[in-house]
């Protein structure tokens, strides 16, 4: 059997982008054949990429994008399975162009993206490339693009939290807007937005607490009525207090700097999808039953 030296570990780690002892099993396996192990473990990370793709990728990054007019944004959701992951400079680097990309051709739908040119290559390959360097399952969950005559701005907080807002007026007032957004998340632009099915809901769990408390007919309906409109403005941009200045509700704020509020979106990291959890002691547990049986 050929000698595995650590020269030629590194030089398969460069070409590869795997792990050590990953290129160091190959070597051994191929009796030092650099080629071989090099499409062993192509074949190798193909499964492993395979598997990791039934896994979930709840944790990872936004990536944001404005054009040099400011007329073109966008804001790509990529996600990988471990925060670890999501502070990797390749993948961090695969979201920024990938929300580059969806800002210039304006795709249709994700696996419209996964067509589009990247890296002399495709962004599916890219993706995949990455899957079998990083070993983790990486995809791409959702964009968001606009396009407008107005002005827009852009906010990131950290990379787990990505706003567009699209406005008139003073540049300061969308930057304001887009960090009040990033920190209060609302549900909707204003009380016509909200679903009438959420407002019937509410109102029932407040005319309920109404008659717990024992209060008149009259002072209850102004309880429920209160209550109501703390709700919506709890839940609608327009209605929340502004964060800069809460003795203004965003909508008065507005009105004050002459600007208006065209549209907005926002994406937070891994929203809406279930993160599986393990119980590490059950699986302890569970593995020494099987090995005692």
């Amino acid at each position: 059997m050929a000698e595995v030296t650590a020269a030629m570990v590194r030089e398969l780690r460069e070409i590869t982008g795997l792990g050590m002892m990953e290129c160091k099993k190959a070597l051994v396996e191929t009796n030092g054949d650099l080629k071989s192990a090099e499409d062993l473990l192509r074949v190798k990370s193909g499964a492993k990429a395979n598997k990791a793709a039934a896994r979930v990728a709840a944790e990872g990054v936004i990536g944001a994008y404005v054009s040099a007019d400011g007329k073109i944004a966008a804001l790509v959701e990529v996600n990988c399975e471990t925060d670890f992951v999501a502070k990797n400079a390749d993948f961090l680097d695969f979201a920024s162009k990938l929300a580059k990309l969806v800002a210039k051709h304006d795709p249709a739908d994700v696996p419209a993206i996964s067509a589009l040119s990247l890296d002399g290559g495709t962004v599916e390959a890219k993706r995949q490339s990455l899957v079998q360097k990083i070993g983790e399952n990486l995809s791409i969950r959702r964009f968001h693009r606009l396009q407008t005559e107005a002005k827009l701005a852009q906010y990131l907080h950290g990379v787990k939290i990505g706003v567009l807002v699209e406005f008139e007026g003073q540049d300061e007032v969308g930057k304001d807007l887009a960090m009040h957004i990033a920190f209060a998340k609302p549900q909707f632009l204003s009380r016509d937005r909200v679903a009438p099915a959420l407002i019937a809901r509410e109102r029932e769990v407040l005319v309920a607490r109404a008659r717990e408390s024992g209060k008149p007919a009259d002072i209850a309906e102004k309880m429920v009525e209160g209550g109501l409109n703390k709700f919506l403005g709890e839940i609608t941009l327009l209605g929340q207090s502004f964060i800069k200045d809460d003795k203004l509700t965003v909508e008065k704020m507005l009105a004050a700097k002459h600007a208006k509020l065209i549209s907005y979106r926002f994406f937070v990291v891994g929203e809406g999808i279930e993160k599986k959890s393990s119980d590490f002691a059950a699986e302890v547990a569970a593995q020494a039953k099987a090995a005692a049986g």
